[in-house]
C-alpha cells in the first residue's frame, strides 16, 4: 500500500464523515460545494467514491434499469418523418398499422428493449420531430 500521509484530526474527521455518507448524500454535498465554493467537481471520482460509500453503509445500491419500454408521446408536426420512422424500428408494422400508432400518441411503441436499442430509436424518432418517453 501507498504510505499514508499524516493529516490533521480535523481534517481526518471530515474525511471519516465523508466516507460514512451514502450516494445521495454525497451527491447532495457536492452540490452545495458547487455552489458555495464556484467549483465543479469531476464526474468519474465522485461516482467511485459515492459507489464505495454505498457498498459500505449497508444500503442496497440502486441498479440501472436493463429493459426500457419506448413510449411515442406526441407525433410532432412532419408525421410523415415520424411514421417512416416507426416503420423502421417496427418493420412488422404495415403503412396503415405505423401511420394509426403515430395518430393515436402516447403510445407504446417498444416494449421491453435494452437500453441501447431504445436510446437509438429515441434518438431516430426525435431526429424526425416526434417527442418520446423512455420508462
Amino acid at each position: 500500500m501507498a504510505e499514508e500521509k499524516k493529516i490533521s484530526s480535523k481534517l481526518e474527521k471530515i474525511a471519516k464523515d465523508i466516507e460514512s455518507l451514502n450516494v445521495i448524500e454525497l451527491s447532495e454535498l457536492s452540490k452545495y460545494l458547487e455552489e458555495k465554493l464556484g467549483i465543479s467537481a469531476m464526474t468519474a471520482p465522485v461516482m467511485a467514491v459515492g459507489q464505495q460509500a454505498g457498498s459500505q453503509s449497508g444500503q442496497p445500491e440502486q441498479e440501472e434499469k436493463s429493459v426500457y419500454t419506448v413510449v411515442l408521446a406526441q407525433s410532432g408536426d412532419n408525421k410523415l418523418a415520424v411514421i417512416k420512422v416507426v416503420r423502421e424500428i417496427d418493420q412488422a408494422l404495415g403503412l396503415m398499422e405505423a401511420k394509426k400508432l403515430v395518430e393515436s400518441a402516447p403510445k407504446e411503441l417498444l416494449k421491453d428493449v435494452k437500453k441501447e436499442q431504445a436510446e437509438e430509436a429515441k434518438k431516430k424518432l426525435e431526429a424526425a420531430g416526434a417527442k418520446v418517453e423512455l420508462k
